[in-house]
């Protein structure tokens, strides 16, 4: 039986496997399980999917960690009430793929007891949980504080600094632009192709030394990058002209 609707909701997550780039929306609170059903046969699919939901939570605890990361997925569509504290347990799994799920999962809600959980996993050990982490500040935050930002100029992963500038890059933010200056220098070249496209995007004026600097970059395909850039900008400027 167990195995039986476990199928279901693995069926039901198979296609919805989003990358860490896409940007997920916030699911609303009451979005149903199931597809909708016709009146008479309401009862029957309510009880299939509070059957399904129970053995997705008993999942959780699968001893198979892609169990527990299917059974994730599908209890992130609960109503947050039921998700958010499963969510959160998971977020301490032994499985480091199970705990990346839990993150993404958890970001999809936009309540106020996630801003300390993603906070909390900013100096997560692991990369690519700080990286979600950032990103789910960026998402849910209408203001963050940008000493949090700090710490990531000399983050050991370039991944992870990559996808500040990135990030800050979004929209205008006070205490932005020093931090994407700075990142604009950073030792990776893919860390400063990402700092100089969010200037350009957001600051064309006050950067304009520096992409100019970029023109002589250590690494060619910058070079090459930022010239194309300022001629494209360029000819933007003389269409508008």
């Amino acid at each position: 039986m167990a195995e039986g609707f476990r199928l279901l909701y693995l069926k039901s997550i198979d296609s919805e496997r989003p990358s860490l780039e896409e940007s997920p929306s916030p699911l609303r609170n009451n979005e149903p399980l199931t597809p909708p059903c016709s009146p008479s046969d309401q009862s029957s699919e309510v009880y299939s999917s509070r059957t399904v939901l129970n053995q997705a939570k008993e999942d959780l605890n699968h001893p198979d960690p892609k169990v527990r990361v299917a059974a994730i997925q599908y209890v992130g569509k609960a109503d947050s009430s039921v998700a958010i504290p499963l969510l959160r347990d998971k977020l301490s799994d032994q499985d480091f793929v199970v705990r990346v799920q839990a993150l993404r999962s958890l970001i999809q809600f936009r309540d106020p007891i996630i801003g300390p959980v993603l906070r909390k996993h900013l100096r997560d050990p692991e990369p690519l949980i700080r990286m979600i982490a950032l990103r789910g500040m960026f998402l849910w935050k209408e203001k963050i504080d940008m000493n949090l930002l700090l710490q990531f100029l000399s983050d050991e992963s370039s991944w992870v600094r990559r996808k500040v500038a990135t990030l800050l890059g979004w929209t205008p933010r006070e205490g932005a632009f020093p931090i994407l200056m700075q990142l604009s220098t950073d030792p990776d070249s893919e860390v400063r192709k990402a700092a100089l496209f969010s200037l350009l995007s957001l600051y064309p004026e006050e950067s304009k030394t520096r992409f100019t600097e970029a023109l002589a970059d250590r690494d060619l395909n910058l070079r090459i990058w930022a010239r194309r850039q300022l001629e494209k900008k360029a000819g933007e400027l003389g269409r508008k002209g």
